[in-house]
């Protein structure tokens, strides 16, 4: 995925890190932040040289492949006046983690704080930095928000999410038990994994809504596939389609949503 996207020329500069997952999986969420950083009067641009933040290889140990990713990232980036994620997983790396990995790499440790000043999650750039209070999208329907991990703990995002969806005509958004709780995404520890998941799912259906919405893909994925197996007839979608009213995807997780992305 790779566009430009220029209201003006004193418009606030943006580099969208559109993420792995959303570019591999799902980059209608890529378009819906798009859509709403330009709406909220951004230019926005996403640099055709950013790959993955490195977190896969930061969590496994792989602290080379990791300092190499970070490098590539702060020079795709760092010309920007803001980055901005639909991920808080993602933006938590760029700002929390970058600055430890590259404390002790010369030339690169004052780099990597700048560019961890400047970075956002979508929702937390939107209403704490922007001041955007509500969005002008339509959505009929009863839906439950999940707080993904990184995002709430490292970044701080839980109101900001909810502040829009409140807003939103047409949407009640009701609150699952333990919103806070992870979704249980770890394959590599499925043992301890699998009844957090369980547990999570539960508490989704419990609600009664229609659909499932968060902040980060990964999550999103896992719940989708989860409440897919368990028959469970809840829809799942990245809060970013709903706050931009880009709802053609099918929802996360569904057979359409296999062939929607080998069409597309």
């Amino acid at each position: 995925m790779a566009a430009s996207f220029e209201p003006e020329e004193t418009a606030p500069r943006v580099g969208l890190f559109v993420t792995c997952l959303v570019d591999l999986f799902r980059p209608s969420v890529g378009f819906a932040a798009a859509k709403l950083l330009q709406d909220a009067g951004c230019s926005v641009e996403v640099p055709v040289a950013q790959t993955c933040c490195g977190q896969p290889a930061h969590n496994s140990g792989d602290r080379a492949e990791a300092v190499l990713a970070a490098q590539n990232t702060i020079e795709a980036f760092e010309e920007f006046d803001y980055v901005v994620a639909p991920s808080g997983t993602c933006a938590g790396m760029l700002k929390v983690h970058y600055p430890a990995l590259l404390a002790d790499q010369p030339g690169w440790a004052a780099r990597a704080r700048n560019l961890a000043a400047k970075v956002h999650e979508l929702t937390s750039f939107l209403v704490d930095v922007l001041g955007q209070k509500s969005s002008p999208a339509r959505f009929d329907g009863v839906v439950t928000y999940h707080d993904a991990c990184a995002g709430l703990r490292e970044l701080g995002v839980q109101g900001q999410p909810r502040a829009l969806l409140k807003s939103v005509e047409g949407l009640d958004l009701i609150e699952m038990r333990a919103p806070e709780m992870c979704c249980g995404s770890c394959v590599r520890h499925p043992a301890s994994s699998a009844p957090i998941a369980r547990s999570k799912t539960d508490n989704v259906k419990a609600t009664d809504v229609r659909l499932l919405l968060a902040g980060d893909l990964g999550c999103l994925m896992d719940m989708a596939g989860r409440l897919r197996r368990e028959g469970s007839n809840i829809e799942v979608r990245h809060v970013a389609e709903v706050l931009a009213g880009m709802l053609d995807a099918p929802p996360i997780g569904s057979r359409n949503a296999i062939a929607f992305k080998r069409t597309a």
